[in-house]
């Protein structure tokens, strides 16, 4: 039940049922939880490693996580040890990006 669009790359990631990956997207160290649409030319697990600003102990070996749900907007760049959560849009990321050791949690939804 997951969908892997053309030219999407997949490395060292764990990605359950019902998500989709877009096209040209890349996804590293990313664990992807159920019905989750990553947009076209994403970028899971870029840049170097900082500590969690919220829950070092939880988000952290360089992973990105991503919670159930969420949807991930076309062209923007994810950094490590981070957690998303809801549907973001492209205004949740600055310059086009989630720094390592970033958390966006949209309202309700819980990380």
């Amino acid at each position: 039940g997951v969908i892997i669009e053309e030219g999407a790359e997949i490395h060292d990631s764990i990605i359950m049922s019902n998500s989709v990956v877009g096209k040209n997207s890349k996804t590293t160290k990313s664990i992807i939880a159920e019905d989750v649409r990553i947009g076209e030319n994403v970028e899971l697990g870029v840049g170097e490693e900082a500590e969690n600003v919220k829950l070092p102990k939880i988000y952290n070996s360089g992973l990105v996580t991503i919670g159930e749900c969420t949807v991930i907007p076309d062209n923007v760049k994810v950094g490590k040890n981070t957690a998303i959560s809801g549907e973001t849009t492209s205004d949740d990321y600055p310059d086009g990006l989630l720094p390592s050791g970033g958390i966006i949690i949209k309202a309700g939804d819980n990380v």
